[in-house]
C-alpha cells in the first residue's frame, strides 16, 4: 500500500471535526516493526525523519521533501459538540478517502492551544539549549510528568513518562534513609566537644530534630503548592526567577552531591574492608576502587527500574533502623541495670569547659547537618503517588522518627562510655559494641556498611532527578531532560552524577570539599524558605493544600541567620570558598542560558551530541499528560513559560 499525504491544515493549532455524515473510524494501516515505535511529531522534526513541507518544516535528511509523517492517534475524533465519538482506537491513521475535508472547528476550550506531542529525538538546528522541550512542554514543568507508561486518554495511546512509584512507605524511607547516614555510627562527638556537657549535647540533638521539622513543615507547602520535582532548585527558580535557580542548581551539580556521593561510598568501603585489614586502614587503591563498583551497580540499578531502587531504599533503611534499635534496646538495658551515672542531672550538666556562644553555634550545626537530608523527598514529588497527601504524611512521620532515634542512641552511647571515651573514639558504634555486645560485636561494622549502602541509592535516586529537573527548565543540556522509553528513568542525568561522583572520587580531595558543601547546604535551606514568605507574598490567592502559620518559617530563618553569622565569622575562608563556587555559575549562566543567539556551528554541535546521546542511552522526551488538579499549580504569565532567564 503506497503512503497517503496528509492534507495541510487549515490551521496549525486548530483541531478537525467530523463532516456530517456520520463519524467514521480511521483507516487501518499496516505499518512494519520499526514504523509502529516511531511517535513523530506534527509539530517538532525528528532525526532521520521528514516532516512535510506544508506544515512549514525544514527538510531533513534520510528522508524525500513532503514525505507522509506517522501520526499515533490520540483518541476518537471529536464530534460537533466537543464530545468523543465512539472510534476505535487506531495507532496509524490517515485521513477518510474521498475530495471531501473535515471543516476546521475551534478547540473545545476558546483562547487554548491543544498541546503539541512530545517526542522528539533532538532539538532543531539553531535552537537554544533545552528550548525546544520547554516549546514542546507548553508549560514550565508543573504537572507535566504523568506516571508510569499510561494512556493518555480512554483509547488512546501508551505514553513514555516518569512513573508513579514511591508510595508512603517508600516515601518515608526516602527520608529516613537519606538521614541517617554514617554520622550517628561514627562521630556524634562533634557536638559533645562543642558543648561541654553530656546534658546540653542531649538538648542541642533534640534542638536540631525541631528546627529540622519545622524546615520540613516549610517544604511540605512549597512542595504541594508547586507540585514539581527538583526541590529547592524548582521553587528558588519558580520565586526568584532563572539566575537564582541556576546558582543553586550550578553548586549542587557540580560539588554539592558528588562530593557527599563520594564521601558516603567510601565510608562504606573502609567499613567493608575493615574485617579484611583489621589492624590498619585499608589501602587507598582497594576504597577507591570499591567505592566506585557500589556506586556503578546502584547506577546501573536505578537506571534500570524505578522498583528496584525504591525497594533498596526500604530494605536498607529497615536494616539501619534495625541496627540503631539494637543499640537503643541495648542502652535500655543498661540503665534498668543502673548503669546511667553519665545521665544524672548532677553529671550530665558538669560542664569540663565552659562554652561560648559561638562554641554552641558550632554544635548546633553540627547537630543540624546530621539532620541533612530531610528535604530530599521534594526532589522527586513527580513520582509520588498522591502527592499532596503522601508529601505530608511522609514528612511529620519521618522527621520525629529520627529525631527520637538519635537522641536515644546517643543516651545508649552514655551509658557504655564516658564522655572522654566518646570524644577519644573514631568510631563511636564499633567502641559501643566492643564494649557490650562481645562475639556480635561485627554486627555494628555491618550495620555502618549497610547504613551508607542504602545512603548511596538515596542519594543517586534524588540528585539525578535534579538534574532532570535542571534540564527540563532549560538550565542544563536537554539530553538531561529524557528518559528511557522502556524503563522510563532518566539515565542520562544518572549517567552524569555517576561521572561527576568518580571524577571527584579520583582527583578530589574529598573530606576538604565536605566542609564548603555544608555551608552550601545550610544556605541553600535558608533561601528556599524565605522563597515561602516572599511567595505569599507575590501569590496570595494561589492554591494551597497545606499552609503553615507565618510563625514556623519566622522561627526557621532566625535560626538560620544566627548559624550563618557565627559560621561566617568562625570559618571565614571555608564560607569565603563556598561563595565563590557559587558565584562562578554567573558567566556560565549568562554564556550557556541568557545568551540566546548562539552561533550556528554552536547549535549544531549541541544538536548532534543530543542526537547521539539519545541513540546511545534510547531515551525520549517525557509525554505529558493533564496534571491531576490543575487548580493546585503555580500559574505563571505566558512570559514565564519558556526556558527561564
Amino acid at each position: 500500500m503506497s503512503p497517503q499525504k496528509l492534507p495541510p491544515p487549515s490551521s496549525p493549532h486548530r483541531s478537525r471535526a467530523p463532516s456530517d455524515n456520520a463519524p467514521r473510524a480511521p483507516t487501518q494501516l499496516r505499518a512494519s516493526p520499526r514504523a509502529s515505535h516511531l511517535r513523530a511529531s506534527r509539530t517538532r522534526p525528528q532525526a532521520g525523519i521528514s516532516l512535510p513541507a506544508e506544515l512549514g518544516f525544514p527538510h531533513r535528511c534520510g528522508a524525500a521533501r513532503g514525505t507522509p509523517v506517522l501520526t499515533r492517534h490520540r483518541g476518537p475524533p471529536a464530534n460537533r459538540s466537543g464530545e468523543q465519538s465512539p472510534a476505535p482506537r487506531s495507532r496509524c491513521a490517515r485521513p477518510p478517502r474521498g475530495p471531501e475535508r473535515r471543516p476546521a472547528q475551534p478547540h473545545p476550550h476558546p483562547g487554548a492551544l491543544p498541546p503539541p506531542p512530545r517526542t522528539p529525538l533532538a532539538d532543531p538546528p539553531g535552537a537554544p539549549l533545552g528550548a525546544a522541550h520547554a516549546r514542546g512542554s507548553g508549560q514550565s514543568g508543573a504537572g507535566t510528568m504523568a506516571g508510569g507508561e499510561q494512556r493518555g486518554a480512554p483509547g488512546g495511546p501508551e505514553r513514555v513518562a516518569l512513573k508513579k512509584e514511591i508510595g508512603l512507605l517508600s516515601a518515608c524511607a526516602i527520608i529516613i534513609g537519606n538521614i541517617i547516614g554514617s554520622g550517628i555510627f561514627i562521630s556524634p562527638k562533634g557536638v559533645l566537644e562543642h558543648t561541654g556537657s553530656v546534658g546540653l549535647a542531649l538538648i542541642i540533638w533534640v534542638l536540631g530534630g525541631g528546627v529540622a521539622a519545622l524546615g520540613s513543615l516549610c517544604y511540605a507547602e512549597l512542595g504541594v503548592t508547586i507540585p514539581k520535582s527538583g526541590g529547592d532548585y524548582s521553587y528558588v527558580t519558580e520565586i526568584f526567577g532563572g539566575l537564582a535557580g541556576f546558582l543553586l542548581l550550578w553548586s549542587a551539580v557540580l560539588i554539592m552531591y558528588p562530593t557527599s556521593l563520594a564521601v558516603i561510598s567510601l565510608t562504606f568501603s573502609n567499613y567493608v574492608l575493615q574485617p579484611v585489614f583489621p589492624n590498619c586502614i585499608p589501602p587507598y587503591n582497594a576504597s577507591r576502587i570499591l567505592s566506585m563498583v557500589c556506586l556503578l551497580l546502584l547506577t546501573w540499578v536505578n537506571s534500570s527500574s524505578v522498583r528496584w531502587a525504591t525497594r533498596i531504599q526500604d530494605i536498607f533503611t529497615a536494616g539501619k533502623l534495625l541496627a540503631l534499635a539494637l543499640i537503643i534496646t541495648v542502652g535500655f538495658i543498661q540503665i534498668f541495670k543502673g548503669n546511667y551515672e553519665e545521665l544524672t542531672p548532677s553529671k550530665a550538666f558538669n560542664f569540663w569547659m565552659t562554652p561560648s556562644v559561638g562554641h554552641l553555634a558550632l554544635a548546633f550545626l553540627q547537630g543540624s547537618f546530621a539532620f541533612s537530608g530531610w528535604n530530599f523527598l521534594n526532589y522527586v514529588t513527580e513520582e509520588l503517588v498522591d502527592p499532596r497527601r503522601n508529601l505530608p504524611r511522609a514528612i511529620f512521620i519521618s522527621i520525629p522518627l529520627v529525631t527520637f532515634v538519635y537522641t536515644f542512641t546517643n543516651i545508649a552511647y552514655f551509658t557504655a562510655m564516658s564522655p572522654q571515651e566518646l570524644l577519644s573514639s573514631n568510631a563511636v558504634a564499633v567502641t559501643f559494641g566492643e564494649k557490650l555486645l562481645g562475639y556480635f560485636s561485627w554486627v555494628m561494622p555491618v550495620s555502618v556498611a549497610l547504613s551508607t549502602f542504602g545512603g548511596i541509592n538515596g542519594y543517586l535516586f534524588t540528585s539525578s532527578r535534579l538534574c532532570f529537573s535542571g534540564a527540563r527548565e532549560g538550565h542544563l543540556p536537554s539530553l538531561l531532560a529524557m528518559i528511557h522509553v522502556k524503563y522510563c528513568t532518566p539515565i542520562p542525568a544518572l549517567l552524569v552524577c555517576c561521572l561527576a561522583t568518580l571524577i571527584i572520587m579520583l582527583v578530589g580531595d574529598t573530606y576538604t570539599l565536605i566542609n564548603y558543601v555544608s555551608f552550601i547546604n545550610y544556605l541553600c535551606y535558608g533561601v528556599t524558605i524565605i522563597g515561602l514568605i516572599v511567595l505569599r507574598w507575590k501569590k496570595p490567592k494561589i492554591f494551597r493544600p497545606i499552609k503553615v502559620n507565618l510563625l514556623i518559617p519566622i522561627t526557621y530563618l532566625a535560626f538560620w541567620a544566627f548559624l550563618l553569622v557565627f559560621s561566617l565569622y568562625s570559618e571565614p575562608v571555608v564560607c569565603g570558598v563556598g561563595l565563590i563556587i557559587i558565584l562562578t555559575g554567573v558567566p556560565v549562566f549568562f554564556l550557556g542560558v541568557y545568551w540566546r543567539n548562539k552561533p550556528k556551528c554552536v547549535n549544531r554541535l549541541i544538536e548532534s551530541v543530543t542526537c547521539w546521546g539519545q541513540k546511545l542511552c534510547f531515551v525520549v522526551y517525557p509525554q505529558g499528560g493533564a496534571a491531576e488538579e490543575p487548580a493546585a499549580h503555580c500559574h505563571l504569565p505566558a512570559s514565564d513559560k519558556s526556558p527561564r532567564k
